[in-house]
């Protein structure tokens, strides 16, 4: 069975275990993804002109303030003992998209309950504020940073509302992605604060970062 590539973290589980796309990282207080696993299939770039298409073609009724505001109000939501439990992988588990992640990655819908799920908290709070074809939604760093870069709306500038892609190696690549979230404020001192779900003990938190560990960023067409 092909591995999904989910995103940040290794869950200390049977299920993610057979995923075989992961490993153990906490030294970065974020559970992380094996590079090495997101090189093992190359993207649908086919799969990614045409969601970039779509998403051209529609227009967000959203602003970067109702987003946020949206991230926010899910701090302190936790991940269970297994790694799952949380409305945003129920709700990605459920979703159009996971049949279409599923298709390209191989899995089951049921493997995305106990998955690393920062890329589908950012996926989840786009679909409820009505941003997801701006936003986007997938439940891979990798293929969600690439779907920005499609659009012609990837960069280096930290933007509030903007989605934040890292690797905790330093690396610009996109290939090195570990992780993802919201950003809420450039801070002027080499940092930025986030919205990221999946992080620290497996939470929703508000973050400091180094723009160090920043691959780039993505800027949904928000309202105003």
């Amino acid at each position: 069975m092909a591995s999904i590539r989910f995103t940040s973290a290794a869950k200390h589980n049977i299920a993610r275990a057979l995923l075989g796309a992961t490993v153990l990282g906490s030294v970065f207080g974020v559970h992380m993804t094996s590079a090495g696993a997101a090189e093992k299939q190359p993207i649908d770039t086919a799969a990614v002109a045409d969601h970039a298409e779509r998403s051209r073609e529609t227009h967000v009724g959203a602003t970067a303030a109702q987003v946020l505001a949206l991230a926010k109000s899910q701090i302190g939501i936790s991940e269970n003992a297994a790694g799952g439990g949380t409305k945003f992988q129920q709700w990605y588990a459920g979703s159009q998209r996971a049949a279409e992640t599923i298709a390209r990655d191989g899995g089951t819908r049921a493997e995305y309950l106990n998955a690393a799920w920062c890329a589908m908290f950012v996926s989840w709070v786009g679909d409820q504020t009505g941003a997801r074809t701006q936003i986007g939604w997938d439940a891979w760093t990798v293929a969600h940073a690439k779907w920005f870069q499609a659009n012609q709306r990837f960069g280096t500038e930290p933007k509030p509302g903007a989605v934040v892609f890292f690797s905790w190696s330093g690396s610009k690549n996109l290939k090195d992605i570990n992780h993802v979230g919201f950003v809420e404020k450039d801070n002027g001192d080499g940092t930025i604060t986030t919205v990221e779900g999946n992080t620290g003990r497996g939470k929703v938190e508000e973050r400091v970062r180094p723009k160090s560990q920043v691959v780039g960023y993505g800027y949904p067409q928000y309202r105003g």
